[in-house]
């Protein structure tokens, strides 16, 4: 299979680096990476022939071009997954801190997930919501808003919101207002949800 220009330029880069702390003599002293018993053997069996000494020179200097630039590819690798890690910690942490309710819903309104906002506005924990249908949470005259918001945001992929009732309980009856999206590959539907004032 051919490379593209730019997986050229990467490994020239890479070959560069390698190069570099070969002559400069900064190569990491702990490698994860060892010549095998067989290419040793190859290259005590050209070294010790004059006519291909130099063939052997070269071979080892591959080998150790090769070593260095699979070291920087794992420090590379290493450090993309730790940055990786940080921003996942980030946006966790984000989602679940968020002043709104966030729940992300499956297209038939059963709750894939939840952040804190949005159990402390039904007053109930993750395990009542998260499996279960939204709607469930609101009393029986007010789930054919939230039931009719999901079905036209599947169907239409545009944005839309209402407005429900919840019931009495101990928080007393609020308005809640819901707000859908649906991403392009359209398998789950991101609600946001706050209280609003009136059911207008």
């Amino acid at each position: 299979m051919p490379t593209t220009s730019n997986e050229s330029s990467v490994y020239t880069q890479l070959r560069d680096k390698a190069e570099a702390q070969l002559q400069m003599g900064t190569t990491p002293t702990a490698s994860h990476w060892s010549v095998g018993v067989d290419a040793l053997s190859l290259l005590h069996r050209l070294s010790s022939n004059p006519d291909n000494a130099e063939d052997a020179l070269k071979l080892l200097h591959e080998l150790q071009v090769h070593q260095v630039e699979l070291d920087l590819q794992n420090e590379e690798v290493a450090a993309n997954e730790q940055a990786l890690g940080e921003e996942l910690s980030l946006y966790r942490n984000s989602y679940d801190s968020a002043p709104f309710g966030y729940f992300l819903v499956d297209l038939e309104g059963k709750v894939i997930q939840v952040n804190l906002a949005g159990t402390e506005l039904f007053g109930v924990g993750r395990d009542d919501l998260e499996g279960h249908p939204i709607d469930t949470c609101l009393p029986a005259e007010s789930r054919p808003q939230l039931r009719g918001l999901l079905q036209h945001v599947a169907k239409s992929g545009a944005r839309d919101s209402c407005v429900a009732k919840t019931g009495g309980g101990a928080q007393g009856s609020r308005h809640l207002q819901f707000l859908a999206s649906i991403p392009p590959g359209r398998e789950h539907i991101l609600l946001a949800c706050c209280e609003c004032a009136s059911g207008e």
